[in-house]
């Protein structure tokens, strides 16, 4: 049993300061050049450091505007870490099919994982698609032969399923971000003791999590006390 790492790397620039959360939301909706100096992906080329310092492994998900340069992937591959998509324009199986190609052809790989972003509230941006249709994911997965698929519910005792054809699903996370979690119920020693049980997944946001002192030094301990595993 072990702890199973979601990153969902949302945010180009980040969101702070307010340039770089213009900069993210140019980047989403339009185009704009990768541009490192401006700290472009720079949390989670932090977080991957950190990972591989601690041997531990993880499961990163990329939206459309946020593919890596080069030295991100070099990270990547260094870790032994899992890249999968991080579906936004979620109207349609095409549109699903081209977000999946887009990662795809950067990767230069299959993808086998997804995730969705957005939980049905807000739309975040030109070509999101707010709505929350799990059984749809997971049925577009089958038919693109990818084997886990990471939902978005806050409640992270619900059991993993495994279709027919072999998908495994988590309906569920422990959200590290406390504005997503059961902070009273799910405290971060509940999750220590739990993930030596059973694998569980933790959902974690570069930019919010480095950005605040308490989650940063949560992450930390977590990923250097629980076994980390990739399913797929």
């Amino acid at each position: 049993m072990a702890l199973i790492i979601r990153i969902d790397v949302d945010r180009p620039y980040g969101k702070a300061p307010l340039f770089r959360h213009v900069l993210s939301r140019i980047s989403s909706d339009f185009y704009l050049p990768k541009l490192p100096g401006l700290g472009y992906l720079a949390e989670l080329e932090n977080m991957l450091i950190a990972l591989n310092n601690a041997n531990a492994r993880a499961y990163v998900f990329f939206r459309r505007c946020t593919l890596p340069p080069k030295h991100v992937i070099e990270l990547l591959h260094a870790g032994q870490h899992e890249v999968g998509l991080h579906l936004e324009n979620s109207r349609s199986f095409d549109t699903f099919r081209q977000e999946t190609k887009i990662v795809e052809d950067h990767f230069g790989t299959k993808i086998a994982a997804m995730s969705k972003h957005g939980s049905g509230g807000s739309k975040f941006g030109y070509h999101h698609y707010a709505q929350y249709e799990p059984a749809k994911y997971m049925e577009w997965a089958e038919r693109a032969s990818m084997r886990l698929f990471l939902g978005n519910l806050e409640d992270p005792t619900i059991d993993p399923i495994i279709s027919t054809k072999g998908l495994l699903t988590f309906p569920s996370a422990f959200w590290l971000e406390p504005h997503w979690r059961d902070t009273e119920r799910f405290t971060v020693d509940w999750l220590m003791q739990r993930a030596r049980d059973r694998d569980i997944v933790m959902l974690v946001h570069p930019e919010n999590v480095l950005a605040d002192p308490v989650l940063s030094s949560d992450f930390e301990t977590i990923i250097h006390n629980l076994d980390t595993t990739v399913l797929s």
